[in-house]
């Protein structure tokens, strides 16, 4: 197998994907463009593969949207120091939701209830 399909598939709708989507999400934790990234292939992707694969794309979206409302939440909170601990609640549950979307894909599961807000 060469470089260049090695590359494509991480980029094609499946497994490879999926990963690389959780991956660039805990990437925004330090540079926050990547989230953008990973949305975007989220949604590009999404019905293209079926099965387990699909789960973890509306799992990921849905993490985009509730960690967004939060974020927003939090923010506009801090200025009655609440929205701080909300904002470290908030990192906290991101980081939980991909390590654990990242070990489902690893073992080719789907996720559970794709649907939740929790983990």
């Amino acid at each position: 197998m060469d470089q260049q399909s090695d590359a494509a598939g991480y980029l094609e709708a499946g497994g490879k994907n999926v990963s690389l989507v959780y991956i660039l999400y805990l990437v925004s934790i330090l540079f926050g463009f990547t989230m953008l990234v990973g949305i975007i292939f989220a949604y590009l992707n999404r019905g293209k593969a079926g099965g387990w694969v699909d789960t973890h794309y509306t799992y990921q979206i849905r993490t985009f949207w509730i960690g967004l409302l939060g974020s927003v939440v939090g923010i506009l909170l801090t200025f009655v120091v609440v929205g701080i601990f909300l904002l470290i609640a908030l990192l906290i549950w991101m980081i939980i939701r991909c390590i654990k979307g990242l070990q489902l894909a690893s073992r080719g599961e789907p996720v559970p209830d794709p649907q939740t807000w929790l983990f």
